[in-house]
């Protein structure tokens, strides 16, 4: 999969925000929410945007698991992972074990008081959707990956965070390469989609 000329452009907390879909936009109330009760009580919030994350116990065969464990799951039983759009959008995939680590400085860095502080959690190295289909099926010796088209309602193209700020405030730096992260992703242990219970009237 072929990357794109031109060079992403990484995107600060500061951006403005346009939630495009119902997800984000429950992700940015979160962040209200949040914001108002520091606010109200002189509390202190870190929120941190997590990007992209994949690696070990990401839930099986669910769309909502995000695309690495679809793409994991198409691979295990031996289809080709298929990739919408052209495969040329852009996203920030980021290591658990590395999203773990800013969980950490974020507990043991005391927050400004009063207000929340929103914080990218992300590699800042952008790489295509494609490049990680085609990554992920070359080291599980799997089909390569298919472009069918389409998008998702709500997918915004491009998704390129900065993680210029979590690296001064926390000390965050994301140590896992995507080469080293895919790799070790092909044969990392998933586990079980959580299961519906019905609820008897």
């Amino acid at each position: 999969m072929r990357r794109l000329a031109e060079s992403p452009e990484l995107i600060g907390e500061d951006a403005p925000v346009d939630p495009r879909s119902t997800y984000a936009a429950t992700k940015l109330a979160q962040e209200h929410l949040a914001s108002a009760w520091a606010r109200q009580t002189g509390g202190a919030v870190w929120a941190l945007r997590y990007h992209n994350i994949y690696g070990p116990r990401m839930p099986r065969d669910t769309p909502y698991a995000g695309v690495a464990s679809i793409f994991r799951s198409m691979l295990e039983r031996g289809d080709a992972p298929t990739v919408l759009e052209d495969g040329h959008q852009r996203r920030d995939f980021v290591h658990v074990t590395d999203v773990a680590a800013a969980n950490v400085a974020a507990l043991s860095t005391p927050a400004p008081e009063g207000r929340l502080e929103a914080l990218n959690i992300c590699s800042g190295t952008p790489h295509t959707v494609g490049d990680f289909a085609t990554a992920l099926a070359a080291a599980m010796n799997g089909p390569a990956p298919v472009i069918a088209g389409g998008a998702r309602p709500g997918d915004v193209r491009h998704v390129t965070a900065d993680p210029a700020k979590a690296r001064e405030v926390l000390g965050f730096h994301a140590r896992t390469s995507f080469a080293a992260g895919v790799a070790a992703f092909a044969t990392d242990e998933l586990r079980e989609p959580p299961r519906t219970m019905a609820l008897s009237t």
